[in-house]
Order: structure tokens, then C-alpha cells, then sequence
């Protein structure tokens, strides 16, 4: 597996591990309920890629093996994680990981302390696993967490 920044021609596959992995993978958030999970996937396009590709406060992420997209990851330039997706079919493969250890190398590259993203309540074990604690700097009452780098 290697990881590399995403490009426009990842946007189908990339788009559709986003999809099955919030369908398949989040049920503790969505709770199969099809109007959350219909306004969870909203934004999650070919085109909406495009947009993510292009940006530049941010950098989009691949994780991928024999041409094939394992997982799907972005991180803000001020150190936010906004996007740690896995296949359903690479699950428990260090895939999620690999993809994390990426966007905090580029944080501290980029010189900063820390990293700071709001968790999935699927996902919140492995970010504290990963050494992210509550964010008490934050008082909107997310669920947002952090790690110095």
C-alpha cells in the first residue's frame, strides 16, 4: 500500500469508497437511517472531488494498492483532519492509520503542534487510540479532538 495525493481521474473511486465505507461502516452514527445517511453522502460527488483536489487550504489524500483505492483522507492546512474514510474491504488493514500518520507528517512539515478534527462517534476509539484527546479549547459541544505532533 502507498499513499499519495489524490487527483480528478481518483473521483469515482475515491467518491465510492467514501460512500460504501459512511454506508457500511458508520452504522453507529447513522444508524441506518436513510435520511441520515442520504444527507451524510450529499456532498460526497464526483464533482464535490473536483473541488476537494483543487483547493488550496488542504490536501487530499489516497491510500492505494495494485491501483486500487483502499482509502480516501484529507487534512486542512492549519492541521484539521476533515477526511479519514476506509474501504469496508481493507477494514483492519492499518489503512485508516497509514492515511493519519500521512496528514500529521504534513502538519508538522508545514510546522505546526498539533492536530485537531471532529470524530464520527465509529471512529472516536481509534483517534484516541492514536493518542487524540478531547479538545477543551472547544465549547460548541462537538466531539472534537486533538494531538500534539
Amino acid at each position: 500500500m502507498r499513499i499519495r495525493i489524490a487527483t480528478h481521474a481518483d473521483a469515482e473511486p475515491g467518491i465510492g469508497v467514501l460512500r460504501r465505507s459512511i454506508r457500511e461502516l458508520c452504522r453507529l452514527d447513522h444508524g441506518g437511517n436513510d435520511t441520515v445517511i442520504a444527507a451524510w453522502l450529499g456532498n460526497k460527488t464526483p464533482a464535490m472531488w473536483h473541488e476537494w483536489v483543487d483547493r488550496d487550504d488542504a490536501t487530499l489524500y489516497v491510500a492505494v494498492e495494485f491501483d486500487q483505492i483502499l482509502g480516501v483522507a484529507m487534512v486542512a492546512h492549519d492541521g484539521e483532519v476533515m477526511l479519514n474514510y476506509v474501504s469496508p474491504d481493507a477494514r483492519w488493514r492499518g489503512v485508516s492509520k497509514a492515511l493519519l500518520a500521512q496528514m500529521e507528517a504534513a502538519a508538522r512539515a508545514a510546522g505546526l503542534t498539533h492536530c485537531t478534527l471532529s470524530s464520527t462517534k465509529t471512529a472516536h476509539g481509534f483517534y484516541e487510540a492514536a493518542g487524540y484527546r478531547p479538545d477543551t479549547s472547544v465549547v460548541d459541544g462537538c466531539d472534537r479532538l486533538m494531538k500534539n505532533i
